[in-house]
């Protein structure tokens, strides 16, 4: 690893962990204006179309928090392990608890580039929502080895 590499990713690391309506202003700083975004509920290019993503979260999850547990690097990606915890106003009280991986790419600025969310929608949200939880459930048990 090199210095250069750890401070990029210490400074998107430090955004995410601090993210809230407010340092939505600060997304210029960590992330390119091509920047590209996917996890399993979204596929955008281009910063405004990815703060949209983000403020529309912060609206249905305004307690949010990540919290990035380890970054690993290989050539010029960094993969990061992380865990987000939010309290869902329209699904209840119970707080919502997510692990995945990150896959960030870096421009020649040190901006994020690219940022590819890899995690388990099925078991992690939609098990949890009335009804479609219970079909989830069932095709799971159907399709299990055991």
């Amino acid at each position: 690893m090199t210095q250069n590499r750890d401070h990029r990713a210490a400074a998107y690391v430090a955004f995410y962990e601090a993210l809230s309506p407010s340092s939505l202003d600060d997304l210029a700083l960590v992330m390119h204006d091509d920047i590209r975004f996917k996890d399993p509920f979204s596929d955008v290019t281009g910063v405004d179309a990815y703060k949209r993503i983000l403020e529309s979260m912060l609206q249905a999850a305004p307690d949010i928090k990540f919290n990035v547990h380890h970054c690993a690097y290989d050539g010029d990606v960094c993969f990061m392990r992380w865990t987000s915890a939010a309290t869902l106003k329209r699904l209840g009280k119970d707080p919502w608890v997510i692990e995945g991986m990150t896959e960030l790419t870096f421009a020649s600025d040190g901006r994020v580039l690219s940022h590819i969310d890899y995690w388990d929608a099925s078991t992690q949200f939609y098990n949890r929502i009335p009804v479609i939880g219970g079909l989830i459930r069932l095709i799971r048990r159907r399709v299990s080895a055991h």
